[in-house]
Parts: structure tokens; sequence; C-alpha cells
């Protein structure tokens, strides 16, 4: 028997086998996997003595091999279970359905026909890897010269049809298995349905090439799903295995990736799933409640138990599932869960319903459909019918199948998702193979030589470069990994506000996102997207403070005081002359105030001052008036004028106190404050001083001291003032007058409530210097006040002038606590201010009541006593007021002894 020439001899290939078992596959896989090749290999196997049973033949030129699930996964210990009408049948008849439309076009390999030889992979990737074996068969050089049966007669072998590439398989781990071996041998695969990432690894998988994009796009497609309805907050949910493991470490690494996204839970759906299994998972899920989206990469099956457990938790509504094309547009996973399921986005690659295929596929039956070795058993699933069989009883509670039944009249039929994407890779295969005869085989009839056999990898090479316009209207095309172009409809399950309930096509992913969110609607029919988000935005004025390890979870902390949110994650304090916005987002100015005329600190001390001022003015007038009277004489008209000048400048700085600050009105406080009260205080002690002085005298000598004329008084008194004066001229050159603003006075807790004060350039201390120097004259005056007391009050008005002066240091005692003891109060200035002014006012009053007072009252309402008085000696009072003095001390010691006299009236 010939055979055909071997890329490599048995020998190779089992080293080759061993070499991959540890690179490429599970280990448990491989004992397997040599076992049943060497099954293959054996020429006395009974696998040769028969044509496959379980698949089917396609007679052509050239071959093409075919991965379909049939069947779906069988108990533990069969193979195959029940079969499986769309995934299985519609799948394999578009297969079938391509093949008939290649071979019938003239333009797509002329006068070349394509076969197949197709396999049924029962949804398990083992049983597909032995199944796998029938395509690589014909590749394997066996020498049979010396090989004998166990009856002694050569074996028979029949010479195996050559597959070139072949057209699947659906499920992700299945084809994994399956491109294992078949790179191997070189033979091109393209798969209709495999999407998982791990595919598109061209070192491990270089043969395999997909018209389907990888869950990598999809992955993506998802991560720019959640991202445009604000969402950085979900859970992920995968069924073990290749396909929703895959998906999801797909996603995750994306969201990583790109940043703003943060995985709340992470779960795996078993393989097999354990009673009450789905339940946990939906607890779990709400360990994090915040978290609402979920992304599901799972089969049907475990989706529609999510749902249901999800209903059973009465979570209906809470989660929002954003599902992978495992779900896409199919009404199974969420049948008779359609309210929990309500508002769920699903992704699915764009496809097309391909009339042709509808009409083909209505049309096949029985009779015409014989090629098909599993359409019977479709026939009876899909009718609910029994079909007879030689030796088979029919089961009574089934109709008999007549044969005249109808796709689609007799049945329920809606295309498979799929059947686009099988059509598309049976037609890259015909184009590929196309496109290589005709540089091969130019102008020849059939296969060439150069064809026969057909190179795998120069295949391959072909099946990368093609470009064409598929099924659907889509360009067919694969990058250098072998990987479809990513193009996704983007679906929603919605109930309310429409006709009939179902998905909705609300956008398109293609390299990137085209979502309509208008066209959105959740739970009730509501338009609002729901939240998914670990925290919710700060409020303006809030910084985030991030939880350690969760880059999308934070909490939101208060910019407070005078402190304004400078970024999404600081706060920082506005400048000392700002406060923050009612946001906290920016700082302001700070309102800047002064002490107004009308305000009530200012009320009082204006009334005193004006008062005081007409008081003065009354009495400087009634004294011009009354001159050369003998009170006026008496009181020192020289003296008590520049007294009453200075009790009017206290008077009248009460008003610049009050006054909007500026360069001339702080230059005139700082010149008045201080300049009234030293006059003022410099008369006074002027006036006790010669009193005092002339009296201790008169105990002496009878000789008057010096320097008691009243010009001597008065350069004494301007002597004293001009201290004054020139130390606020020193004053004035070493710190010219000028205004500031004031922002720490008037700076509450309450940011709304600062202010910043116009005021003078005069702190607390430059202030009590400025008084400082009347205030030791104000001592003074006292100490010599204290002295004079014992002078008759007849003689003088060292009494009054003692008066005056205790009065004063009580005002001005009071004064202190009150002026000190407000520093760290907001009103600081104004209750400073207050004080000031009134202690003054009253100081001056005090001196103008006890001085002048009494005098003008006796010049208006009784001039009778205005009058000249016997004028006595120098001697004379003397002598008076030491009679005085001794009869006082006379009066203490009887007062001592317990004896009182009545002395006899003296006052003269």
């Amino acid at each position: 028997m010939t055979s055909h020439p071997l890329p490599f001899s048995l020998d190779h290939q089992v080293r080759m086998f061993r070499v991959l078992s540890c690179t490429t596959c599970h280990a448990s896989t491989w004992p397997r996997l040599l076992w049943i090749l060497w099954v293959w290999l054996s020429p006395c196997s009974s696998v040769h003595q028969h044509s496959h049973p379980h698949s089917i033949k396609i007679p052509g030129d050239i071959t093409l091999g075919g991965l379909f699930p049939v069947h779906s996964r069988g108990p533990a210990g069969v193979p195959c279970g029940e079969i499986k009408k769309e995934k299985g049948i519609h799948r394999l008849e578009a297969m079938l359905y391509a093949l008939d439309q290649i071979n019938s076009d003239p333009e797509l390999l002329p006068n070349i026909t394509l076969g197949a030889r197709i396999l049924d992979t029962c949804s398990r990737d083992t049983y597909a890897l032995e199944q796998s074996l029938t395509f690589v068969q014909a590749l394997i050089q066996k020498d049979t010269s010396d090989i004998r049966c166990s009856n002694g007669e050569q074996p028979i072998i029949r010479k195996p049809e050559r597959v070139v590439g072949v057209i699947g398989a659906s499920g992700s781990s299945v084809s994994i298995m399956v491109a294992n071996v078949l790179r191997l041998f070189e033979i091109p695969q393209i798969s209709y349905a495999s999407t998982a990432p791990e595919l598109s690894d061209n070192n491990r998988y270089d043969f395999f090439s997909r018209v389907v994009p990888p869950d990598s796009y999809q992955a993506q497609a998802m991560v720019d799903i959640v991202k445009a309805m604000g969402w950085n907050y979900v859970s992920t949910l995968a069924s073990e295995g290749n396909y929703g493991e895959s998906g999801v470490d797909a996603f995750v690494q994306i969201s990583r990736e790109t940043g703003g996204l943060c995985i709340a839970q992470s779960m795996k759906i078993p393989r097999e799933p354990k009673p009450g299994e789905f339940d946990k998972i939906i607890k779990r899920l709400m360990e994090t409640p915040n978290a609402r989206g979920v992304i599901i990469f799972a089969h049907e099956d475990d989706i529609k138990q999510v749902l249901e457990a999800a209903r059973r938790s009465n979570l209906t509504g809470h989660f929002k599932f954003v599902g992978s094309d495992s779900w896409g547009a199919k009404s199974s996973p969420i049948l008779d869960q359609e309210d929990v399921a309500e508002g769920a986005v699903t992704i699915l690659p764009k496809r097309a319903s391909i009339d042709g295929f509808d009409q083909y596929f209505t049309t096949r039956s029985l009779e015409n459909n014989r090629r098909n070795i599993w359409f019977a058993e479709f026939w009876e699933d899909d009718f609910r019918c029994k079909l007879t069989r030689p030796g088979i009883k029919i089961d009574p509670e089934k109709k008999k199948c007549t044969g005249e039944e109808r796709i689609s009249r007799d049945s329920h039929y809606e295309q498979e998702g799929k059947v686009q994407f099988v059509i598309d890779a049976v037609y890259a295969m015909a184009h590929a193979l196309h496109n290589m005869h005709q540089e091969l085989c130019p102008g020849a009839t059939g296969v060439c030589d150069k064809m026969d056999p057909v190179e795998g990898r120069s295949l391959l090479n072909y099946i990368r470069a093609v470009n064409f316009n598929g099924s659907a209207g889509t360009a067919v095309l694969f990058n250098e990994n072998g990987d479809a172009p990513g193009r996704y409809d983007i679906f929603q399950y919605q109930m309310t506000n429409t006709s009939s309930p179902g998905y909705r096509v609300i956008g398109q992913w293609t390299n990137n996102l085209r979502l309509n969110v208008e066209e959105m609607q959740w739970t009730g029919g509501s338009r609002q997207i729901p939240d998914s988000v670990c925290s919710f935005p700060c409020r303006s004025g809030e910084r985030k403070k991030m939880v350690k390890g969760v880059p999308c979870c934070w909490h939101c902390e208060l910019c407070d005081g005078y402190q304004f949110q400078a970024d999404e994650f600081n706060c920082e304090m506005c400048p000392f002359d700002m406060r923050p916005t009612l946001n906290r987002t920016a700082c302001r100015p700070t309102p800047i105030i002064k002490l107004e005329w009308h305000s009530p600190w200012a009320v009082i001390p204006l009334f005193l001052a004006i008062l005081g001022i007409l008081a003065t003015l009354f009495i400087i007038i009634t004294f011009i008036r009354f001159n050369d009277t003998p009170i006026v004489r008496a009181a020192g008209r020289e003296l008590s004028y520049v007294l009453l000048t200075g009790i009017f400048l206290i008077y009248l700085i009460t008003f610049l106190m009050i006054a909007e600050p500026g360069t001339v009105v702080c230059a005139f406080r700082r010149l008045l404050l201080g300049l009234g009260m030293s006059i003022t205080y410099s008369a006074m002690l002027t006036k006790t001083n010669r009193i005092y002085r002339i009296f201790e005298q008169g105990k002496k000598s009878v000789t008057p001291p010096k320097f008691i004329s009243p010009t001597s008084q008065l350069m004494i008194t301007f002597v004293l003032i001009s201290v004054q004066v020139v130390g606020v001229f020193v004053w004035f050159g070493v710190m010219p007058p000028h205004t500031t603003v004031d922002y720490e006075e008037l700076r509450p807790p309450n940011p709304e409530l600062a202010r910043g004060i116009l005021k003078c350039d005069m702190s607390d201390l430059s202030l009590i210097c400025c008084l400082s120097y009347s205030i030791v004259l104000m001592v003074t005056c006292t100490v010599y006040a204290v002295k004079s007391r014992g002078v008759p009050e007849t003689f003088n008005e060292a009494k009054p002038i003692g008066f005056t002066m205790y009065t004063t240091c009580i005002i001005w005692l009071a004064f202190v606590p009150i002026f000190f003891g407000t520093a760290q109060s907001t009103e600081k200035m104004f209750i400073q201010t207050t004080t000031l002014t009134v202690s003054m006012s009253l100081s001056a009053s005090v001196s103008l009541g006890m001085l002048y007072i009494p005098k003008v009252y006796v010049i208006i309402f009784h001039p009778e006593q205005n009058v000249q008085k016997r004028k006595r000696s120098f001697k004379a009072v003397v002598q008076a007021a030491t009679m005085s003095s001794r009869l006082s001390q006379k009066s203490i010691n009887e007062k001592q002894n317990g004896e009182t006299k009545i002395e006899p009236d003296r006052t003269q």
C-alpha cells in the first residue's frame, strides 16, 4: 500500500509529544493522549477496521475537519448526553451549508470540491481530543512490513483522508486541547466560537485562528461600558474553566491597567455546584452591597441559577448584571427570571441573521439530509416525536414521526447566534485555499502537485492574509495572533415602557464604545443609572481620605475652619487676608470693617464727648465772660484755661478714635491721645505742687518759695507738656503713622463671621506707652494731693483736686482690667475703643465737675459771693494753715483718749 510522504517519523512524533507534555498541556492529560495515539498507531487496532460511524464524511478533493458540540456533556462515565439543537445541529448544518455554497460557486475554488470530516465533541475537552486524532492519522507514517495480526495475516490498512484544516471547536477548553495536537502536525484551525484570551498566545497556539474576537476585546468593551455608566466598584462572577476564568482575568487586568475601577468580590462557580452554592454566592456578593454591578462570564445554566438565587434572597432589582457573550441576547438564561434580569447589559459579537441559511435549514428533512447522521435525533427532539426503528418499540406517550413535519412550521425555529461565524470560518479556509491555488497552481484545473499534499504552515500564512466580506457583510480578517477584530453589539434587557419585553440594542463597540445612555432603562422603567460605587463623590469643600489598598474607596472629610479644598485629596489654609467660600472650593477676600458712627459701641462715647465738649465750652465762655471776677482770678486763670484746653482735647479724642482711620486721623490720634491728658494733669500737678511747696515752706520760713507766680506755673506746665509732645514726634520719626487691616482680631472659628478691621497701626503696647506719661503725671499729682490734704479748703483747691485724682485713679484702675481682659474677644477693637474713650471722658468729666462746676454755679447763680475778700499776707496764710494743722492733730489725739470737745467755728 502506498502512503503519503510524512513530515516526520513516528518516533519523532512521540518524542515531541513527550516534550510538549511538560509545556503545553496539563500533565494528567498526556498519558491519556499517548495511550490514544498508540491505539491509533496500532495496525491491528479495530479502529482501523471500520469507517467512523460517529462522524460525517463529505467526499471532496480537499477535506476540511469539523468539530461541533452536537451533544452535551454526558453524566459521569458517559461521554455524551442530550443532543444540542442550536449550538450543535445549527452550527454543523451551517458548515454543510457553507460547503454547498462554496462548491457551487464558479469563482471560488473552481473545479475543486471541498469535502469534510465532521466530528462530535460532546462538549467535553478530553473526548474532543480523542476524536481529533482522526484528523492526524493520515500524517503518521507507519511501517507495516514486519507486522502481522494475531492470526498471522498481514493487516489491511485503509488509506485515511488527509485533513488540511479544521473548523472549530466551539468551547475554549476544547479548542485549547485540540490546538495542542493540531499544531504538532501543522494543521491550521479556525474556531467560530472560542473566545478565551489564552488562545491569542501565538507562541503556544500558532496554528489557531478565530473569526470571533477574543474575550480580551470583550473584556475591554465591558470595562468601557462599566465606566460609561459611572461605576467604579463591581464584583465579578465566572464559571470555572477557560472561558469564565480567562474572561474575568482579562477584565480585571484591563481594569487595573486603565485605573479607576475596583473589584469588590471575585468569585468562581464550580463545575459541579453543590446544593446551596448559588445562595452562598449571592450572600457573599451582599457583603459589599454598594457593588451592585456584577460582571458575569458564565455558562447559561450558571447564569440562570444565579438569577434564581437572587430572587430567593429577595434581591430582585438590586444587582445589575453585565453579561458576556455567553449570555448575549439569549432567552434561555432568563426564562422565568425576567424581573431579576431587568436592566441587564449584555454583549455579543456583532452578527447578522443569514437569510440563505434560514431558507436552507427550514427545508431540511429526513429525506434530503441523510448526510447528517445526527439529523434524525434532532428531528425527534425538535418535533417531540419518535422515529420507528427495527426491533425498537415506540413509547406510547410519544407520537410517531411522520416525516412530513417541517422546521419552523411545526416547531419553533430561531437561527443560532454563531451560525454567521461558522460560515465565515469555512469561507476563510476556502479563500485561503483559493489564494494558495492561484499562486501555486496558476492555470491548473483541480489540485496540482504543489498542493498535494497541502503544506500546513503555508496554508496558515494564506489564512492569516485573507480579507473578504463575510456572510453578514462585515470584513473577515485576522491579526498577527489569528484574532478577528473586536465588533460587538451591546444589548439591554428591558421590560417596562416597551410593547414586548426583550433585548434592545443600546450601543456598539468597535475598538471604542458608542453607548446610547438615553435609551437605557432600569427596574421600573427608571432612566437613572443605578450607582455601583464604593464611595459616593465628596461634596464641595470635602477632601477624600483614601482607604488603604482600595483605590476606589474613601471617606469624605470636611475642610474645616479657614481651610479650602485645594484639590481632590487636600485641604489648605486660606491666606491670612482671605476666608473660604461657602462651598469651600476657593478663597475670597475677608470683608473689611471699621467702627461706624452709628454703632452701639460708638453712641455712648459720642454722647458723653458731646456733653463734655458743650460743658467745657460753656465753662470756658463763662470764665472768659467773668475773667476779672474774684472767683476766676482765685482759680488761677492761666492754668485754668490750660487745664480746660486739656479737658476739651480729651473729649475731642473720642471723635478721632471713632473716625475712619487714615494717615491724618492716625497722626492726630497719636498726638492728641496723650496730649489732652498730659495738658490736664500737668496743670493739676503744677497746682498741687505749688500748694504743697507753699505750705511746706511756710512751716520753715515766712519767705515764699520760688516759681509760684502765674508765669512760672505756665512755664512749668509747658515743660511737662513738652515731654509728651517730643515723645510723640520722635514716634512719628521712628514709625510714621499709617493704617493697617487687622485680620487676626476678628477671626472666630466660623469663617463667615471673620472680618478685617481697618485701624491705625497702634498696638496695645504703643497705646499704653502713649498714655504712660499722662498716667505718671496723674499718679504724681495724686501723691501731692494726698500730701496737701491737710490744707484748709477755704484757702485753696487742694481738696477738690485730691477728690478729682482719687476718682480718676479709680476710673483708670477699672479701665486696665477691662482693656486687657478683652484682648481675646472677637469684639476686642470695639470694646477697647469704647472703654478707652469712656474712661477718658469720665476722667475729664470728674475734673470738670470737681474743679469748675461749683465755681460756674456760684458765678451764675450766686454772683453776690463773687466779691473781693480781705487780702491776707503770706505770713497770715501760713499761720492759719499751721494752726489748722495743730488743731486737727489735737482733735485726733483727744478722740484716741475718748474725749470729745466742741471747737469754735474758725471759718474765715
